[in-house]
């Protein structure tokens, strides 16, 4: 088990089924067993891992499940923790290898503060140099992809290789690109300077301003539930400046574009994105969708017949055509 104890755990459960309603693969399958609550009720009567993998597989992550759990019960951590019994998928095995050897053969990281720009930003290396130049910031060659990959899937984390990662970037400011790696830094990392490469962007003016009104405006579900809180009223007055819809629902929860991270996990065909998308677009007729995550920028591309532009793209925008 690589993440923190929790004093809540699943044993804490009522069954008030809060966390079932916000949950992307209840929402799919309309199953109480693929659901956060119906996970701790199976492992309250003896249900072990095995019985549970079809489960485990098919959660997203999102932790749109943690923020409205009445009893604190860290559910995401449960369920990650729960991943690491099962084996673990080749392919990803293979992926997590790679990221691995390409972390030790990077070039030290430069003095200052640190874009950790995570797989899915550098699969574009052209947004990619659009975000460094945004910020200001040069990336991290180690951005602690394989790390990102062990907690996806419940694997075991070295402890010296965590040690030289956390070495390298401690007491700089940093701006993480992956979500869920951002979580886990906020724990192993108490009081550093972190931002999500969401909130970073959505801070500067040059893109803020090219907002529109018009413009359905995608969270990064992850990166806004691990500080959820704080992150709420970040949003409420971006919304508020901009008049843009988001992906909230009542309880301003964020709902991702995406079902699943890593194909190679066991959770479903590759349609099940494409339905989580469509789902999230149902009866909304923006001029414009604009996203956080680049990896939900490729999905939407595929099912709707609008612009879907990365934050970082807004600023090469002309502004009198995005209120044209």
């Amino acid at each position: 088990m690589y993440s923190t104890a929790h004093p809540r755990d699943y044993p804490a459960c009522s069954g008030c089924s809060l966390c079932r309603l916000v949950c992307p693969m209840w929402r799919h399958r309309r199953d109480p067993r693929f659901s956060p609550e119906g996970i701790a009720k199976a492992r309250q009567n003896g249900a072990g891992v095995t019985e549970l993998a079809d489960v485990l597989d098919a959660c997203t992550l999102c932790g749109a499940c943690d923020p409205v759990c009445p009893e604190d019960i860290a559910l995401s951590d449960m369920i990650m923790d729960l991943r690491g019994e099962l084996e673990l998928p080749p392919d990803l095995a293979v992926l997590q290898v790679g990221y691995a050897q390409a972390a030790a053969q990077a070039a030290p990281a430069p003095a200052g503060a640190l874009l950790l720009a995570g797989a899915a930003l550098r699969a574009d290396p052209t947004l990619l140099t659009q975000v460094e130049a945004l910020l200001g910031l040069r990336s991290a060659g180690d951005d602690g992809a394989d790390l990102a990959v062990a907690l996806e899937i419940g694997g075991d984390i070295d402890p010296q290789r965590k040690r030289r990662f956390l070495n390298a970037i401690d007491g700089r400011s940093l701006v993480v690109g992956d979500g869920l790696l951002l979580r886990e830094l906020r724990r192993w990392l108490p009081g550093a300077r972190l931002q999500g490469l969401g909130e970073a962007l959505g801070s500067l003016p040059a893109i803020r301003r090219r907002i529109a009104s018009t413009d359905f405006y995608v969270i990064e579900a992850r990166a806004f539930h691990a500080d959820h809180a704080r992150l709420v009223a970040h949003y409420d007055g971006l919304r508020k400046d901009r008049g843009c819809a988001m992906n909230l629902d009542l309880q301003r929860i964020a709902m991702p574009a995406r079902a699943s991270a890593y194909p190679a996990l066991r959770m479903g065909p590759a349609r099940e994105d494409l339905e989580q998308a469509r789902w999230l677009l149902q009866g909304r007729r923006p001029a414009r969708i604009v996203i956080e995550d680049a990896a939900e920028r490729d999905v939407l591309r595929r099912v709707a017949d609008v612009p879907v532009l990365h934050l970082a793209e807004l600023a090469a925008l002309n502004e009198v055509t995005v209120y044209a």
